[in-house]
């Protein structure tokens, strides 16, 4: 069955961070470039970071910096790490495969709040 399962977030202090996860079925994870997408209320769901098969990165302008994605291959897992969190960065965060399927998890909720 194809899917991706986040986890890892939470509620958090503005300038703290933390360490999202993401297990993808081996047939995408293998395949495809990963990446990371985010939903904010009200707003539509953006991309946030990348990571192709050759290992390059991308990220939005908004989190360069302070976000990093990686992978961890024997578990089908990719990461996002993300530091100096700011309010604006809350938002149920999703990953995907880059370009998208057309299917999504659950998602992880994100708020950054004092």
């Amino acid at each position: 069955q194809l899917q991706f399962v986040e986890s890892g977030g939470g509620l958090v202090q503005p300038g703290g961070s933390l360490r999202l996860s993401c297990v993808a079925s081996g047939s995408i994870f293998s395949r495809f470039a990963m990446a990371w997408y985010r939903q904010a209320p009200g707003k539509q769901r953006e991309w946030v970071a990348t990571l192709t098969k050759t290992n390059i990165t991308n990220y939005a302008a908004s989190v360069r910096g302070r976000f990093t994605i990686s992978t961890d291959n024997a578990k089908n897992t990719v990461f996002l790490q993300m530091n100096s969190l700011k309010p604006e960065d809350t938002a149920v965060y999703y990953c995907n495969a880059f370009p998208t399927f057309n299917f999504w998890g659950q998602g992880t909720q994100v708020t950054v709040s004092s």
